[in-house]
């Protein structure tokens, strides 16, 4: 049995992650700082491990096959991205492991390229995506010099899955539950989604088809590429009401930036919310197969009502 370590395995990617790999018949290994298992990974080993303890995180993963980095650190801590990315690839070294990485748009800097291909050059305007391209330019180094086989997906912003810190729970679906859709720009805007369960299930279609891949591997995800206003349609749907829509007031974060640290780094990447852009590939579908798509509507509902948002019974919801 294919046996695979999740690298934050607290966080809601890792959950997501790590229960697609349990379903899957994987053997998974839940890293986290503490030691225990998340309630969603029931029926996964758990290991203490410290992303920025270079020998903590190679005993964690000693004996796995795969390693998923689900590491990420919040927005103010992201001076710590390239230190964790050297100590995965340390650990992949020891361990023989293959590493698998999300990767982001942060990579393609502003403006925003409308359509974003697995092709499309890198230009990073901000920080973070700077920091983003130094640690793909580390795991192609890697690759390039045969010590760590490295398979990367690219995916938009992520809903869906139980926690907090996505711009779904965060901003647009705050309010719902007062009658309020936020969006956080434009609602007519195309803005690039990741159901998390369809993104977990597309890395367990990658680690079944090693065979098809390469030593360094980066692959798009497309999620959904819809605007505000499909998913306030698809939220008013699940709720059976309609909803007021209201807009995320950039003004008062940009105000407040320079005494707010987290305001300040948000800011930093506002170009996102009012640039459109989407996600395609050339390559996933004849890799894995069918590329995984929860319908929207549904996609929607099952997560606002993994945040904890009641929606309508089925027989109330909007036709």
């Amino acid at each position: 049995m294919t046996k695979i370590a999740i690298l934050g395995a607290n966080g809601r990617l890792g959950r997501v992650v790590g229960k697609a790999f349990i379903d899957a018949g994987f053997d998974v290994r839940a890293v986290t700082r503490n030691g225990k298992v998340p309630a969603e990974l029931k029926g996964a080993g758990a290991v203490a491990g410290d992303a920025l303890d270079r020998e903590s995180l190679i005993r964690a993963t000693e004996g796995v096959d795969i390693i998923f980095n689900g590491l990420n650190p919040i927005y103010t801590d992201w001076g710590k991205c390239l230190p964790m990315a050297e100590n995965v690839m340390a650990a992949c070294r020891a361990n023989g492991a293959l590493h698998l990485f999300p990767g982001t748009v942060y990579n393609y800097g502003s403006p925003m390229p409308p359509v974003i291909t697995e092709d499309t050059p890198f230009r990073p305007t901000t920080e973070k995506g700077r920091i983003r391209v130094a640690m793909e330019e580390l795991f192609r180094r890697e690759a390039d010099a045969g010590r760590v086989r490295t398979i990367l997906l690219r995916a938009g912003d992520f809903f869906g899955g139980t926690g907090s810190g996505s711009w779904f729970d965060l901003v647009v679906a705050a309010k719902m539950e007062k009658g309020i859709y936020t969006a956080p720009g434009p609602a007519d805007l195309i803005h690039e989604w990741a159901y998390l369960p369809d993104f977990a299930v597309a890395f367990v279609g990658l680690a079944r088809n090693l065979d098809k891949l390469g030593f360094y591997e980066a692959l798009n995800f497309p999620g959904h590429a819809v605007t505000d206003l499909e998913i306030k349609a698809a939220a008013e749907k699940a709720l059976g009401r309609t909803l007021k829509l209201s807009f995320m007031p950039w003004w008062v974060l940009r105000a407040g930036s320079p005494f707010v640290a987290m305001w300040r780094e948000i800011v930093s990447m506002s170009y996102l919310r009012f640039e459109a852009h989407r996600l395609v590939s050339t390559r996933l579908e004849a890799i894995i197969g069918e590329i995984p798509h929860t319908p929207l509507d549904q996609a929607v509902k099952e997560a606002m009502q993994d945040i904890g948002i009641a929606v309508a019974p089925a027989s109330r919801q909007a036709a």
